[in-house]
């Protein structure tokens, strides 16, 4: 399962809504994993982790450098696993 994210919007500390081009939707606490890698670190500023966009991938990334898969995302939003294996 190939899975895209089609939108995300800030929600508040370290957690964004996304939506997903199979039409589900959800929000993602991402604090974990801003503060588990270090090529997260300066996402730890609130300020930088809201300045994310989407990629040609259509994943959220920052400039810093630092993204989450949009499976990662998916299974995140919506508690449901992606079928890694077509």
């Amino acid at each position: 399962m190939i899975v895209s994210v089609k939108s995300a919007k800030y929600l508040d500390a370290y957690r964004l809504n996304l939506v997903f081009d199979t039409g589900e939707s959800g929000d993602v606490d991402l604090r974990d994993l801003v503060f588990k890698y270090e090529a997260a670190s300066p996402l730890r500023s609130i300020d930088n982790f809201k300045s994310f966009k989407l990629d040609e991938w259509a994943t959220v990334v920052w400039d810093c450098g630092f993204d989450v898969s949009p499976e990662t995302l998916y299974e995140r939003a919506t508690g449901k696993r992606v079928d890694w294996v077509q």
